[in-house]
């Protein structure tokens, strides 16, 4: 933390995610996680309930998928929102922040996808050279 001349000791909070201490490595391994990347960007195309982003998530469990959206409101990045309607239901859509976010992580999934063929042959000449 810094000084300031006027006000002392900066409150600022400085983020160094190589620094283990930082709370930023926290955040990075929940939106950084599997689960927390397909759904935040899932949410980011529209606001889902819970049944509708597990079918669009496959392979996630339920109680994967629960805690990975308690994780990310929790974090900021989604937003749960209670429907008193008959029957009540729950909606899910990503903050302001969770945008921010999720377009980022749709560029490293578009990448990703563009460059599958790349990995997939990096893969198989791998396997040939240690088998």
């Amino acid at each position: 933390m810094s000084a300031s001349p006027d006000t002392g000791p900066s409150d600022e909070l400085v983020a160094d995610v190589f620094d283990r201490k930082c709370p930023s490595r926290g955040v990075m391994e929940h939106v950084g996680s599997k689960w927390g990347i397909l759904s935040l960007t899932a949410l980011d195309q529209r606001p889902m309930r819970f049944n509708a982003l597990r079918r669009t998530v496959t392979g996630v469990s339920e109680k994967m998928l629960s805690q990975t959206l308690h994780t990310l409101e929790r974090d900021g990045f989604v937003h749960r929102e209670v429907h008193t309607s008959i029957p009540p239901h729950v909606e899910y859509s990503v903050t302001p922040l969770g945008h921010r976010v999720a377009v980022k992580l749709a560029e490293l999934i578009d990448l990703l996808e563009d460059t599958l063929d790349e990995s997939v042959a990096a893969q198989e000449a791998y396997d040939k050279r240690v088998a």
